[in-house]
């Protein structure tokens, strides 16, 4: 696409309102393009339609009419989370016309240079991470992307001396043509979101966009540990310099832990210390900090942490700055969030964990002695991938939501002999409040009590953001 400024008297559609929806119709309207915003919503379940129409920008709600893309469009700027097989979208495609996201968009508009952040899981605990960081450098970083803010509000209020620090999905990458960060992240690929992409093959594609238009000047962060990442670093597509990381194997030139974590997950961790050290060009080696100091646990985090240090080893930080905001930074709310101790025991919100892979993770990130909270939606899984992290790590085990039965059989099955099932109520808040009661009266000093779901959140709440926070209001109440 051309540089915003260069669609004055244009036609532009936006597909899809939404915050980034609505900053980017506000953009294009301030530039003077002729802006139209379609949504497939009914029009009372678009709220930030009226505020365009105060504007005088063009608003269709309601699905998708004829006459919407024709020749006379130049360019088309699509919500991200909006399927290629959309009926506009394909139209676009056909007419020849630039059809992107955001992204482009504001890296265009941008005097800011980017730290573009994407991977299948972590990127929101890196991204925050790393801002932390930068601010503790005085950097004076933006979230955006992803995150919250929209990239083209970023973008308009950035200066030349900031880094916008952007979570980027592979939706919104696949919608790139020039994109190019100074400083990208992969942290990892599993298979995931195929249902939009249609295949790995093209998942793994929008998120080496994030990599396509770098140049030797620019610098790439990547997971050695991960075998997609190590793909690409090996392939020669990467023109960026190559800043590796690894928390399995020691590195010659990167940020890893020494003595490295084993490389089997499901491996027990000895107590041996290990540090988090940068490796530079010259061999010479740097400690930066344990990794038992760190401000989260797990090995998970701990990657995520090598990945921030990366990032800011890339941007210029001192590396004598990091250590003490590593050791601050107590995560991202309903990600392993520490929410507070009564009694010695200690709770945590793992809300986001909407899946069994994710409360694995968090089981892994402690060593034992855990009550654990988990059910809700009936997605129709057995749960027995859990069965060997509840023999080894639980010590008790609450379940609710319409998979509490599931769960429960599992712990049985895991020989776990404390299982609690909390009946389903009118009122979900007051179940959950009973669950923690139910925990809390297991827990003695030193254990751990974990929100950690393994189902989405739909059954008894709008999203894992209100299970979460109704479960740290309980456990404050104790």
């Amino acid at each position: 696409m051309k540089h915003p400024s260069q669609y004055k008297n244009q036609h532009v559609v936006v597909l899809g309102l939404a915050k980034s929806g609505v900053s980017v119709a506000k953009l294009f309207h301030k530039l003077g393009a002729i802006v139209t915003v379609n949504d497939q919503k009914e029009r009372h379940l678009c709220p930030e339609a009226d505020e365009l129409d105060a504007l005088g920008v063009s608003v269709i709600c309601g699905g998708h009419p004829d006459g919407l893309i024709t020749e006379e469009t130049s360019l088309v700027v699509k919500n991200p989370g909006i399927p290629y097989t959309s009926p506009p979208v394909r139209q676009a495609v056909e007419l020849g016309l630039d059809v992107v996201t955001e992204v482009e968009v504001a890296y265009l508009l941008s005097p800011a240079p980017i730290i573009g952040i994407t991977g299948s899981n972590g990127k929101t605990t890196t991204t925050t991470w790393i801002g932390d960081l930068l601010e503790a450098a005085h950097c004076n970083p933006i979230l955006a992307g992803n995150i919250g803010t929209p990239l083209c509000e970023a973008a308009q209020t950035a200066s030349a001396d900031q880094w916008i620090v952007a979570e980027l999905s592979s939706f919104q990458l696949k919608g790139t043509q020039q994109f190019r960060p100074r400083v990208s992240l992969l942290l990892n690929v599993v298979e995931t979101h195929l249902d939009y992409h249609g295949g790995m093959d093209d998942y793994i594609a929008s998120k080496a966009n994030l990599f396509a238009n770098q140049t030797d000047e620019d610098t790439a962060v990547l997971n050695a540990d991960d075998s997609v990442c190590l793909a690409m670093m090996e392939s020669g597509m990467i023109k960026a310099s190559i800043l590796p990381f690894s928390t399995t194997k020691p590195l010659a030139y990167g940020i890893c832990i020494e003595p490295p974590f084993p490389e089997d997950l499901s491996a027990p961790t000895d107590e041996e210390e290990r540090y988090i050290v940068w490796r530079d060009r010259e061999g010479i080696t740097h400690s930066i900090l344990p990794v038992s100091e760190l401000g989260i646990p797990g090995r998970h985090n701990a990657a995520n942490a090598l990945a921030a240090i990366g990032a800011c080893l890339a941007v210029g930080v001192d590396l004598e700055s990091l250590a003490a905001p590593l050791r601050e930074f107590k995560g991202v709310e309903h990600r392993l969030e520490y929410v507070c101790e009564h009694d010695g025991v200690t709770y945590y919100n793992n809300s986001k964990a909407t899946n069994p892979t994710a409360t694995i993770i968090a089981l892994r990130s402690f060593a034992g002695n855990i009550i654990l909270i988990a059910g809700g939606l009936d997605r129709g899984s057995d749960y027995m991938e859990l069965l060997p992290h509840f023999r080894d790590q639980l010590k008790a085990v609450v379940a609710l939501g319409e998979t509490r039965n599931k769960i429960a059989r599992v712990a049985e099955l895991a020989g776990l002999t404390d299982i609690r099932i909390v009946e389903p109520e009118e009122d979900a808040e007051h179940a959950l409040q009973l669950a923690v009661r139910e925990a809390a009266s297991i827990a003695k000093p030193g254990d751990i009590v974990l929100l950690s779901p393994a189902c989405a959140s739909w059954d008894m709440f709008k999203s894992y953001e209100q299970r979460g926070r109704i479960f740290k209001q309980s456990a404050h109440k104790l």
